[in-house]
């Protein structure tokens, strides 16, 4: 098949190397030092145990030296999609599926939702129309990203933990394209699963995403010292019920308690989450996608969320003050 990878980052470069490895066309489109070293040395995948893996890819700078391609990952942060939807129609051809990969809630939510809300745009995900405008819905298939991982260096990523990718159709249907990204998955070496409910999944993973990110990147602890610190803890259970509440108005099935959600968390170990990998490399942070894009759906359900609100209000001020200082903040050694 093939494919072009936009963003080549933890996620988008793991998921190159595995899907050019198994005999994949894969195209990555990057900027700046991680092209080049593409470029010179391709892409070198680091696994949890150690195992290493390098892939032969296709490395350009934009859509147009791309061409068109029969699937489109978008791993690029939720917002920098605008930055890359304009020229998302470089890589359509009549069939091409477009597939995202972003941390929390995506801006196609209710496309193919029903109801009263379908179709609605969420503002603090598209506040311009730009997603909605350039990136057609019907192309989109949705998929969960559970893998966890890192640019190590430039053309090196290091991969956590995890190798889940459960995909879904907006509309739950099983259409023969999602069997065919199932299969492309399954035959590169990650798990995957066909949904009926993607929205429901989206959630389960977006309530780590809501919770844990952001206290992260103010706390600057690992998973596990969030789930083990009982203040913690307890900060993220609430901000999570908060988010069940708004979900299952929304018409969510949530098949975890929160304990177990955050269980699973704790079993992660001492995982930097992505946000606090932002704030130490000083670059802007994921709170729309996160964070805002839940308040947001709260308030299309009259649905209070005072814990969630608190945090995001923090995160906004720590994002706000690194941008407008250009810098990171990370922990040193006291003198």
């Amino acid at each position: 098949m093939r494919i072009c990878v936009v963003g080549a980052g933890a996620i988008g470069g793991l998921m190159a190397v595995k899907l050019a490895a198994a005999g994949n066309a894969v195209t990555v489109i990057d900027q700046g030092a991680h092209l080049a070293a593409i470029r010179k040395n391709g892409l070198k995948l680091i696994w949890e145990d150690g195992e290493e893996l390098s892939a032969s890819v296709t490395a350009v700078g934009s859509a147009t030296e791309a061409g068109p391609r029969d699937l489109v990952i978008l791993a690029v942060k939720a917002h920098f999609l605008e930055q890359v939807a304009r020229d998302v129609d470089a890589l359509l051809d009549q069939d091409t599926m477009i597939v995202t990969v972003q941390n929390g809630m995506p801006w196609w939510y209710f496309h193919n939702f029903g109801g009263d809300l379908d179709g609605r745009r969420l503002e603090t995900l598209d506040p311009s129309g730009i997603l909605d405008r350039y990136i057609p819905a019907e192309r989109i298939v949705g998929c969960v990203v559970y893998p966890a991982g890192a640019v190590a260096a430039p053309g090196v990523i290091k991969h956590v933990e995890g190798d889940r990718f459960p995909v879904g159709e907006l509309d739950g249907t099983t259409s023969d394209r999602v069997q065919r990204l199932h299969d492309l998955l399954v035959a590169a070496g990650f798990r995957s699963r066909i949904l009926d409910d993607i929205r429901s999944e989206i959630w389960l993973k977006a309530w780590g995403n809501l919770s844990f990110n952001p206290i992260s990147a103010l706390s600057h602890a690992t998973l596990e010292d969030i789930c083990r610190f009982p203040q913690t803890r307890a900060l993220a259970a609430a901000m999570m019920a908060e988010a069940q509440a708004i979900g299952e108005k929304l018409g969510v099935t949530f098949r975890h308690t929160i304990e177990k959600r955050i269980a699973g968390a704790e079993s992660v170990g001492a995982h930097k989450t992505s946000m606090l990998q932002d704030v130490e490399a000083g670059r802007s942070l994921e709170t729309e996608a996160l964070i805002g894009s839940i308040l947001e759906m709260g308030r299309l359900t009259d649905t209070p969320a005072p814990a969630i609100e608190a945090v995001y209000a923090c995160v906004m001020l720590l994002n706000k003050t690194m941008v407008s200082e250009s810098a990171g903040v990370k922990l040193v050694g006291a003198a």
